[in-house]
């Protein structure tokens, strides 16, 4: 299976650390990585591409995760991605809403492990493959 095959990963943050831990794990795991490092280069990156998964951070400068994810939600075209907004304001489980709220139905903490946040990813992706398959 190839990384596109696997699915397209945006991950949009300012810490360029984090950017490269996150994309070396989604890399890993055989998917396709662009990165953008604030929330308006990543609305040009989704504006210019396919991407399967979107995942900000809430805080950004320029342009923070909620508008960033919103303008994109504007921009999208179908299949649109999952949405996943990543913040160190809450230490809670990742979760997930029935509709977006602040422009992602899934919220998971900064805290989590990389290797967990690409699990999650996998199963979103994999939830939203079937359901596509059900229609």
């Amino acid at each position: 299976m190839t990384a596109e095959s696997r699915g397209r990963i945006l991950l949009v943050d300012d810490d360029k650390f984090f950017l490269k831990v996150m994309s070396d794990a989604f890399t890993g795991a055989g998917f396709a990585v662009v990165t953008a490092g604030d929330g308006l280069s990543g609305v040009e990156t989704y504006a210019a591409g396919v991407f399967d998964v979107v995942i900000l951070d809430l805080i950004m400068p320029r342009m923070g995760g909620v508008s960033a994810s919103l303008e994109m939600g504007r921009l999208a075209r179908e299949p649109e991605p999952i949405f996943i907004l990543l913040t160190s304001m809450f230490q809670g489980a990742p979760h997930e809403h029935p509709i977006p709220e602040m422009g992602a139905k899934v919220h998971i903490p900064k805290s989590t492990s990389p290797l967990d946040i690409v699990i999650i990813v996998e199963q979103l992706l994999e939830r939203k493959r079937r359901g596509a398959g059900a229609a």
